[in-house]
């Protein structure tokens, strides 16, 4: 089934002191942050004052990796007594006016993903400007100290990429088809390049529409009838993982299939051996780390990774043969 169309959603948002969830009506007047023409609906549970954060991410409509961040940071902000609000856009200029928008609410914290970390520049500064510390998750690791942010929780996608390179090598693949599923991305992009840097054998991108999951896997499958040296399909998306096993059997292509990031689905698929690996970068807890980090910060001072080194929550392989000590979380939805 194809995911809905990229668009703006509200994912949740989380008044962690009643650990309830309230979204977003599409009316008029209706403001994501709490700003509206009409009083009657603002969009975020109604609060006594207590700290208030956004989350804002990149993320497109029915992605379940980014419900494990979410998770996540509910968890943090329910233990922290924070009023989170959770929220995306696809289009970096949407997801900079949802930037600008938490300003304008003025929110104690912001924590954002910089996939494509220039079209976020300048909303960015503007939070530091407002006196707004703001610390990154997820992507841009190489861009969140020149844009001032407090910290970042993630994974180094270069080094990810270069670990699963080496894999591959263990396993002994020699073509290996990196299937890239956002143009633009930077985090994706490092991924496929780590992947070349260490990889013996060839490497070769391939660019997918991610917001259309018969398109990404016609288009698997086209490149492997095209090129039957192709022995290995890497996907940066659990979801693209499964899609590629269809591809594969729909080919006739005997390549086998791993991945980056994991979810229950995908843990079945390393169970039964449809997908050989996944390159686990923990979302949930990058979730957590961001909405805590900034309350440690508002609260103690504290900066984690003393502003100068990244909080790394990856990689970590997950495979046939540590998967049963994954599966009983996945299944939980949290890894």
């Amino acid at each position: 089934m194809n995911p809905p169309p990229a668009s703006r959603r509200i994912f949740t948002t989380f008044r962690a002191t009643a650990l309830a969830a309230a979204l977003c009506l599409t009316v008029a007047g209706c403001s994501v942050f709490g700003g509206s023409d009409a009083d009657s609906d603002t969009g975020t549970s109604g609060s006594s004052g207590g700290m208030k954060i956004a989350l804002i991410t990149h993320s497109a409509e029915g992605d379940a990796f980014w419900d494990l961040v979410r998770k996540g940071a509910e968890v943090a902000a329910a233990k922290d007594g924070v009023e989170l609000t959770f929220v995306n856009d696809p289009d970096p200029a949407g997801q900079a006016k949802l930037v600008r928008d938490a300003i304008a609410d003025k929110v104690d914290g912001i924590a954002v993903t910089l996939a494509k970390p220039q079209a976020m520049r300048g909303a960015v500064a503007e939070a530091r400007t407002a006196g707004i510390p703001v610390v990154g998750l997820n992507s841009g690791i190489d861009a969140w100290q020149a844009q001032g942010l407090l910290a970042f929780y993630g994974q180094d996608e270069s080094v990810a990429g270069r670990a699963l390179g080496n894999e591959l090598d263990a396993r002994a693949a020699k073509h290996a088809l990196c299937v890239i599923h956002e143009r633009g991305n930077v985090a994706m992009e490092a991924r496929c390049a780590g992947v070349r840097k260490t990889f013996g054998g060839q490497t070769e991108n391939l660019y997918v529409d991610g917001t259309d999951m018969d398109s990404v896997s016609d288009s698997i499958a086209a490149r492997l009838r095209q090129d039957a040296t192709i022995d290995e399909v890497v996907t940066l998306g659990a979801q693209f993982a499964l899609a590629a096993v269809d591809s594969v059997d729909d080919a006739g292509s005997k390549a086998q299939v791993a991945t980056f990031d994991l979810n229950k689905d995908l843990v079945e698929a390393v169970k039964d051996g449809d997908v050989q690996f996944a390159v686990d970068q923990q979302p949930y807890l990058q979730g957590y780390l961001a909405v805590d980090g900034l309350w440690l910060y508002r609260t103690n001072g504290n900066i984690s990774g003393g502003g100068v080194e990244p909080v790394l929550t990856g990689p970590a392989f997950v495979t046939k043969k540590n998967i049963a000590g994954v599966a009983a979380f996945a299944a939980n939805g949290t890894r």
